[in-house]
């Protein structure tokens, strides 16, 4: 069987997004430091933990993770990972059209969600032409980040927001499944376990910041948080983020 301590790693994924994410707290006018080292600190500790998987140690070695998957699974394939990285966002809809009201109305939430997918996309694929990392079974130079990862976690955090403060289960279920989908991406050997944790930073960093940043123009008028902005950017050769913060 894969370690202990491998399996380990990736069930720690879904309780550092969730522990640290409940406690959130952020001021109505501005952004302040604490609001922002609350956004950053989980995923700057699982983008840290996929650059140490990278590198050749005895704890979490990516081709030692390889390798024990290839023995003991490496006929294992399946298509779920496809899909279930949307189940937190089919989750936030069904759960409003039953009747259960989230934090946001839904042009606020919708709103959010679309930025999340822009700053998410804005980080994974240029870093996906950046690093050209093969990928464990093809070779292709698009493992780093895992993509699939990213989308579980950015709406994992999505539904955590919405009716994690009134229903923490909901955020449990949401993490748990996120970090399903980054032991699929494994098992599938379509990446390495350094893409998956990477992938799940920037996942909860991608749906933090789309609310941390987030002016509610859009329908019913909520808590009105930070000045901040961020706007993907796109070019030719390259894309990335425009952040403008204010200080006052």
């Amino acid at each position: 069987m894969i370690r202990r301590n491998h399996i380990a790693l990736l069930l720690m994924v879904a309780g550092l997004a969730t522990r640290p994410l409940s406690a959130q707290s952020i001021a109505d006018t501005t952004v302040h430091r604490e609001g922002w080292k609350k956004v950053v600190v989980v995923p700057s500790v699982l983008i840290g933990a996929g650059l140490v998987t990278m590198t050749d140690n005895d704890v979490f070695d990516r081709f030692e993770i390889e390798e024990e998957r290839n023995e003991h699974l490496p006929r294992f394939r399946t298509h779920a990972d496809d899909y279930l990285q949307y189940a937190p966002i089919v989750a936030v809809y069904g759960l409003n059209a039953l009747g259960m009201k989230g934090e946001h109305d839904f042009a606020n939430r919708t709103v959010l969600l679309v930025k999340s997918e822009l700053i998410m996309a804005a980080l994974v694929l240029p870093l996906k032409k950046l690093t050209a990392v093969p990928r464990p079974d093809t070779g292709a130079p698009t493992s780093f980040p895992s993509g699939h990862t990213a989308q579980a976690f950015a709406a994992a955090t999505f539904l955590h927001k919405e009716y994690g403060k009134e229903h923490p289960l909901y955020s449990v279920i949401g993490y748990t499944t996120a970090a399903g989908i980054g032991v699929l991406r494994v098992l599938n050997n379509r990446h390495w376990m350094s893409d998956v944790l990477a992938g799940a930073g920037i996942g909860i960093l991608s749906t933090n910041l789309a609310y941390l940043t987030h002016q509610y123009k859009w329908g019913k008028h909520h808590k009105h948080l930070s000045g901040a902005t961020i706007i993907p950017s796109y070019g030719q050769k390259a894309m990335g983020l425009y952040v403008s913060i204010p200080i006052r």
